[in-house]
């Protein structure tokens, strides 16, 4: 038999090497959702997480398909067709606090960052047209909370919570040539948008085995309320006559939903100080296809645009296991694949994800937790509207680090 002690150890751990594992998945995940703080055994915890994400993704053999949004001077746009450093290294910040409430009730707020997406291949590349900079960022606020009771060996719980979430970001790409001094022909596409989500879920946990089996489904989070602008300022575009005019920076609105997600988590201890864990996921990416922009108060020159995704659904698979070396150290090991949300359309293919982590305690109060990852992002082709191109196989590295405080 396996004291709660050691469960709480090696899970520590366990829990800072899937934040880093998690640096490779697909869509527009970066630090996703993680409620595992709700199940510390301590009456109140706080938790701080970073993770270092660095991505090494190049494009090769561009084409530009479409000529007529045109290649300009000056740096912007041709040049460069192989060796297109296209990903940009990011970090992924997380804090939670938990308390429970008598022998059932668990609660836990927490702020992370689950979606994001920065890509900058710049502009003197074929694709320039495509894209020069995207940059998408998230924050999210959350409070989750547990009822559980003793059902044979170990206990049932419950889960139930909300969240609310502000998403947003920007895109410039080349949308003309240059046609005159003053006038490079990129334009830039602004949005912002907020909603709610909910999350429900099931848990049952046998602490004398170090068991523990979660199952939480996270809502789709609706962005009804997307606005922004677009600024073609830097743009000449024609005036009907044989002549061009300058274009316009003016307001647009917009809609789209972050993806609901399912996800199945099981570990158990195997001998005493051996836990073994595993995980499925999946994320809804397949409703992010086209995101059509339009101008909120249509005019000449106000020209709509979209944004386009052509993600399919994304899983993720995760295997490890932990170690209880003694009372103050446990590691652990993981592999997982995450199956790209791209087919065909971008650049976000399978990938494989080997991580490692320790956990130190050097009082029982404190947890110190350090995690790293090395991926491989496999190899394919994109085919688009106004670019294509191919891609080796690349690597992606990622550090993680956190503290936790508990009583």
């Amino acid at each position: 038999m396996i004291h709660i002690k050691i469960k709480a150890t090696i899970t520590a751990a366990v829990a800072v090497l899937l934040t880093s594992t998690a640096a490779s998945a697909g869509g527009l995940e970066r630090g996703g959702y993680n409620i595992d703080l709700l199940f510390d055994p301590s009456t109140y915890a706080a938790e701080a997480a970073a993770t270092y994400v660095n991505p090494q993704r190049e494009l090769d053999n561009v084409v530009d398909v479409n000529p007529a949004n045109g290649i300009g001077s000056n740096g912007i746009g041709g040049g460069q067709t192989n060796g297109v450093g296209e990903t940009e290294s990011y970090w992924v910040p997380r804090i939670g606090v938990k308390a429970g409430f008598g022998d059932s009730v668990d609660c836990m707020a927490d702020y992370s960052q689950p979606w994001g997406a920065h890509t900058k291949p710049g502009a003197s590349w074929m694709g320039a047209n495509d894209n020069i900079e995207t940059k998408i960022e998230s924050d999210n606020y959350a409070a989750t909370c547990s009822y559980k009771w003793d059902v044979g060996k170990g206990q049932f719980r419950i889960i139930g919570g909300g969240f609310y979430q502000e998403v947003g970001g920007f895109k410039e790409r080349l949308v003309t040539p240059i046609l005159a001094p003053g006038f490079d022909g990129v334009g830039r596409l602004d949005l912002d948008g907020s909603g709610w989500g909910w999350r429900a879920g099931a848990a049952y946990e046998i602490p004398e085995y170090a068991f523990r089996a979660s199952l939480v489904y996270n809502s789709a989070v609706d962005l009804d309320n997307l606005d922004g602008t677009i600024d073609l300022t830097k743009v000449l575009l024609p005036n009907g006559v044989g002549g061009f005019v300058p274009g316009s920076k003016y307001d647009v609105s917009s809609f789209a939903s972050m993806p609901d997600s399912l996800e199945l988590k099981v570990q158990s201890g195997v001998a005493p100080g051996w836990l073994v864990f595993g995980s499925v996921k999946w994320t809804d990416w397949s409703q992010l296809q086209v995101i059509q922009v339009d101008p909120s108060q249509p005019a000449p020159g106000r020209l709509p645009t979209s944004l386009v995704l052509l993600y399919r659904d994304g899983w993720t698979v995760t295997g490890g296991v932990g170690h209880k070396f003694n009372d103050q150290w446990s590691g652990a090991a993981s592999l997982t694949w995450d199956r790209g949300t791209s087919h065909g359309y971008g650049n976000q293919t399978d990938s494989w994800t080997l991580g490692t982590g320790v956990s130190y305690s050097p009082t029982e109060n404190v947890e110190l937790k350090l995690a790293g990852a090395v991926g491989l992002l496999t190899s394919g082709s994109s085919v688009g509207e106004d670019v294509k191109y191919d891609f080796g196989n690349d690597i992606v590295t990622a550090i993680s680090t956190s503290l936790k405080v508990k009583f």
